[in-house]
């Protein structure tokens, strides 16, 4: 059996995109083989193939894609997840810190990533899911938001920033959003008082939460954001980024992810966030806004107008 997939056989941008016929490998034991419905599209993707993890051509061609949702056509031996055993026709999530091979019809992955994907959750907002929801999972219980607080989000309503916002607000803190302003109405929808850059930007945060500000979370990975954030938050404990290493580590704030020199990978607490994101999610107390689909052979295009910054939601691909 054949399989499509996409790959970057350069380093550089979107153009280094291309879809190549090879094999499904069986799975071996521990594994599953998943035909996939749907695959997130997230700014890590592209950050792999532009070089700006290094340019070691030994790795390439370079298969993409951290997320997906799909359907179990074949398991090895001992395929359990983190939810028990994994059966031939199970329709599951995906969701790996690192590199899947997700931008494919088909994946043979190891089963211990997979969990159950309710019948009620769409596959575009299921694919769409986990790796956001990890990240904004991680960045809540790093600056420990709970009842009361008050949350300043930047770039909240991207990706991440969207996810974050709306559990933020279950879990009974106030949340300042901030983004551009075509945003904002998205965020009041959510239950965000939203705020935008520009002059006075820290008196009219104020404003919005007399108070005070108690936590504070950077999507967005401009020095701003982070020196905004310690202007207003007296913890620096309380203040993470999820993008900006270089700048929070200087300034001893949390660095969360797994690359670009951040401190706190946060492995345990991604790996379980589905057990908070996917009941949220099907019970629609949780909304994953997909802006735009593609099918796999126009890869390339939703990776351009991800780079444009264009989109306000998710991007997933329909092998």
């Amino acid at each position: 059996m054949m399989r499509s997939a996409v790959v970057a056989t350069a380093f550089g941008g979107p153009d280094a995109l291309s879809t190549v016929k090879e094999p499904i490998p069986e799975p071996g034991r521990g594994e599953v083989t998943i035909q996939v419905r749907a695959a997130g599209v997230n700014p890590f993707d592209g950050l792999l193939y532009s070089g700006a993890f290094g340019d070691d051509e030994s790795l390439l061609p370079m298969r993409l894609g951290q997320e997906f949702a799909g359907v179990v056509t074949a398991t090895g031996p001992d395929a359990t997840g983190p939810a028990g055993p994994v059966q031939v026709g199970d329709e599951v999530l995906v969701y790996s810190p690192g590199p899947l091979g997700a931008y494919a019809t088909d994946v043979t992955c190891p089963a211990d990533i997979v969990v159950p994907k309710p019948a009620a959750l769409a596959w575009e907002k299921a694919a769409g899911l986990l790796f956001a929801g990890a990240a904004a999972v991680h960045a809540l219980t790093s600056v420990a938001v709970s009842d009361g607080d008050t949350l300043l989000l930047h770039g909240a309503a991207g990706g991440v920033g969207s996810v974050a916002t709306q559990l933020a607000i279950l879990r009974g803190a106030q949340v300042i959003g901030v983004d551009r302003e075509s945003r904002h109405e998205a965020l009041r929808a959510q239950g965000a008082l939203p705020v935008s850059y520009g002059p006075d930007f820290t008196s009219r945060v104020r404003e919005l939460a007399p108070g005070g500000i108690t936590a504070a979370i950077d999507a967005v990975g401009s020095d701003e954001a982070i020196d905004l954030s310690l202007e207003l938050v007296p913890d620096r404990k309380r203040i993470a980024t999820l993008v900006n290493f270089p700048r929070g580590n200087e300034a001893g704030i949390n660095t969360l992810g797994a690359a670009g020199g951040a401190i706190d990978a946060g492995t345990e607490v991604r790996a379980n966030a589905w057990t908070e994101l996917v009941p949220k999610a099907t019970d629609g107390s949780l909304d994953i806004v997909v802006s735009r689909t593609f099918p796999l052979a126009e890869t390339a295009q939703a990776h351009k107008l991800m780079a444009a910054g264009q989109a306000d939601g998710k991007i997933v691909l329909l092998p």
